[in-house]
């Protein structure tokens, strides 16, 4: 680890300990040149999968996306900003657990689609009629019976 003051690349580490929250490592370090102290915190660096789309291209995760696309088949839902959070964390949970380093992205939707299921049974034909190109009122009416035939059960 290089000195942030003098740049020498030779430090000791001092004291290590543990966060408060157990995902990270503090480690007190100092410089055997310059002898100054400074603090270095290690932290777990998850990948998430890149995205390839239908046409073939490719593009990175982001979780600004994911949430932009709940929050708009959930516009004035009933639904807390609590359970979106969980829902986008189940999501990046599956994304994370699949150990892939690429996922189609109907993949994704697919995933999607059954939070929103969970969530809310209206949003969840908001993204379906979108998501699956729903071309008629007819693809609306059976995606609207296995919505009903799901609830039952």
């Amino acid at each position: 680890m290089k000195c942030p003051y003098c740049h020498h690349d030779e430090t000791q580490v001092i004291d290590t300990r543990i966060s408060e929250e157990g995902d990270s490592i503090r480690r007190r370090r100092r410089c055997s040149s310059c002898d100054k102290r400074f603090t270095t915190y290690e932290r777990i660096e998850l990948a998430m999968p890149v995205i390839v789309k239908k046409n073939g291209s490719r593009s990175e995760y982001e979780s600004s996306k994911l949430r932009a696309s709940l929050m708009l088949a959930l516009r004035k839902r009933p639904v807390s900003a609590e359970a979106v959070d969980t829902a986008i964390q189940h999501i990046e949970e599956k994304l994370l657990a699949s150990g892939e380093r690429e996922i189609i992205s109907g993949h994704l939707g697919e995933l999607v689609m059954r939070e929103l299921k969970r969530l809310d049974k209206i949003a969840y034909i908001r993204f379906a009629s979108v998501y699956k190109s729903f071309e008629d009122v007819s693809e609306f009416v059976e995606a609207i019976q296995e919505v009903k035939k799901n609830s039952r059960a």
